[in-house]
């Protein structure tokens, strides 16, 4: 019981840990800086409705 507490324990320090980096290095919006070019071809290709 107590070896499953310390593990979660460490699961959710891991998980905050890597959160707060995402965080401080604004990784999150590198990320989709790099992605943007790519999700604006697929969205350029898309059909639209001309009475919109």
């Amino acid at each position: 019981m107590i070896k499953a507490l310390i593990i979660i324990l460490i699961v959710l320090v891991a998980l905050f840990l890597l959160t707060f980096l995402m965080y401080f290095f604004n990784l999150d919006m590198k990320l989709l800086a790099a992605l943007e070019p790519k999700l604006a071809k697929i969205y350029d290709k898309r059909k639209r409705d001309p009475k919109v």
